[in-house]
């Protein structure tokens, strides 16, 4: 659908096919919202720069940081959607000027100016709660607040937020491990000393969690981090006598969380899980090495584990 075809008659606010088409060509890109989630979990872990500071927590940041992350996300969904650039605003998207903007508390997207009228790509999330939403609103005047700040900007009045048509209403953000632990086993993590140290500790307290890659980095705080995952000498080789495997995103590993009853690991992310023998081939059991394995309960005994499938990148 182009937008010289379409003749946006402002008294008819029952449709907006405008609106329509930046919605199906964006769920085109991304169906199920994996690809937005990705960026703005990466994004996430790009401002906090944990591998360098240590910081996983939003109030960690600095003000201008917390000011700064909109535009950031904004630009990480323009390359990796690539979008046209706007001819008035950030996208355009199905031939139509879309504004994207982000708020980091929901309903409190700011409307500037130029996006009156226009088609907004509103975007939230919390990392405390691992949730994300997007939505697509058109900035009418009778969806604004009246007043604004001093830059003429302005947010959704109740009917604005009601007139919101949500791409994708309440979305799984890939989880901040850090901030599911209790803030005194996060502090004794990151008090070791090591960096080896410091991941397999992570790994110990996480079973069965999804642990990303910038979860690593934070904890790692070093050049090459997931190194601090890998066996030959990583916490899959620190871990195996106490009965942990370390599950990554290939394909074997998925395979092997799958027949456990397990999350499968998504991109850059591990799974830690504790393992026993199991009695025989079945329902929550999978064949690793020689021998069938089960999830471990608490208590069972801890056995050394086998060790995982050889693997190649993409395999």
């Amino acid at each position: 659908m182009d937008a010289s075809s379409i003749h946006w008659d402002m008294n008819a606010y029952e449709t907006d096919p405008a609106l329509d088409a930046v919605r199906a060509a964006i769920l085109n890109l991304d169906p199920v919202g994996l690809r937005t989630g990705q960026v703005l979990r990466n994004s996430m872990d790009q401002i906090y720069d944990g591998q360098k500071t240590g910081r996983y927590r939003w109030n960690q940041l600095r003000k201008t940081e917390r000011l700064h992350f909109g535009r950031l996300f904004e630009i990480n969904l323009h390359r990796e959607f690539q979008f046209q650039d706007g001819v008035d605003l950030d996208y355009r998207i199905a031939g139509f000027d879309v504004d994207c903007k982000y708020s980091q508390t929901l309903n409190a997207w700011m409307i500037p100016p130029e996006a009156r009228e226009k088609l907004c790509l509103l975007v939230w999330a919390e990392d405390q709660t691992s949730q994300w939403r997007m939505g697509l609103v058109r900035a009418r005047a009778e969806h604004l607040n009246t007043g604004g700040n001093r830059d003429q900007k302005s947010t959704l009045n109740a009917a604005g937020r009601e007139a919101i048509t949500w791409i994708f209403p309440n979305q799984p953000l890939s989880p901040n491990v850090l901030l599911q632990l209790d803030r005194a086993i996060v502090d004794k993590i990151m008090g070791m000393q090591s960096g080896q140290n410091r991941v397999n500790e992570l790994f110990r307290y996480t079973l069965g969690m999804r642990v990303g890659r910038g979860v690593v980095a934070t904890v790692a705080q070093q050049n090459d981090y997931m190194k601090r995952v890998r066996g030959n000498g990583g916490a899959r080789t620190a871990l195996q006598s106490e009965g942990i495997i370390i599950l990554g995103q290939y394909r074997s590993h998925r395979f092997i969380a799958q027949a456990l009853g397990e999350n499968e690991p998504g991109p850059g992310e591990s799974i830690p899980l504790r393992i026993v023998p199991a009695k025989g081939k079945g329902r929550g059991a999978v064949a690793i090495g020689s021998g069938f394995w089960r999830v471990a309960k608490k208590s069972d005994p801890v056995v050394p584990a086998p060790r995982l499938p050889s693997i190649s990148p993409g395999v």
